[in-house]
């Protein structure tokens, strides 16, 4: 049996509002059993009112990985401060997948998203510590390595320094050197932090 073409939904006009029966038309098929018709609605979102808000509540019981792929790119296109906070539920989501994939969202952002992440470095949970550290691997932000000083004096959950070396190993100034130090001392016993703190200084001095 041939593949079924899913029905086409009207494509919204880029950079104008869509009519009002285009709209229904795109959150109907955004809400869909069709997979097809989802991601095709996912990318005509976007000159609706309150594209964000109805791609990430589709984002958060979405299990279709291509659906999930479409509605992050679209979201990131958006640039809409207001996706922040929801991207960062997702970072909490039992699905490791979408918290991957989220991460990679995270990373295409650009500086409107720098609070946030300033503010989850003291997370109480610790892997959204690690989801963190991880986004900011993309080094387009400019604190970067001032947080992950901050990470490495402040936080005491042995993993989440771990991370943070790692990323300072790529990125760290001589402005770390003493914090890695003083790393050093804090985790006197744990020989991974030794390693790549040792690792860290000797790239920077060679730098």
């Amino acid at each position: 049996m041939g593949l079924v073409k899913p029905k086409s939904v009207p494509m919204a006009r880029r950079g104008k509002t869509a009519p009002a029966p285009e709209i229904d038309q795109i959150l109907a098929a955004l809400e869909g059993a069709d997979a097809g018709g989802r991601r095709q609605a996912a990318r005509q979102i976007a000159d609706c009112p309150d594209a964000a808000k109805a791609l990430m509540s589709r984002l958060k019981r979405e299990e279709d990985a291509a659906v999930r792929d479409v509605i992050l790119n679209t979201l990131v296109r958006l640039k809409d401060t207001s996706i922040v906070a929801g991207l960062a539920e997702c970072l909490r989501s039992e699905d490791a997948a979408l918290r991957n994939e989220t991460i990679e969202a995270f990373k295409q952002l650009g500086h409107e998203v720098d609070p946030i992440l300033e503010s989850m470095l003291a997370d109480p949970d610790p892997d959204v510590r690690i989801f963190v550290v991880n986004i900011l691997e993309s080094q387009r932000h400019s604190e970067a390595e001032n947080w992950l000083i901050k990470v490495i004096e402040d936080d005491s959950h042995v993993n989440v320094c771990a991370t943070a070396v790692d990323l300072l190993c790529e990125v760290g100034t001589e402005a770390s050197s003493d914090a890695l130090l003083r790393l050093k001392v804090r985790f006197a016993s744990e020989p991974y932090i030794q390693f790549a703190a040792d690792l860290a200084l000797k790239r920077i001095r060679e730098v």
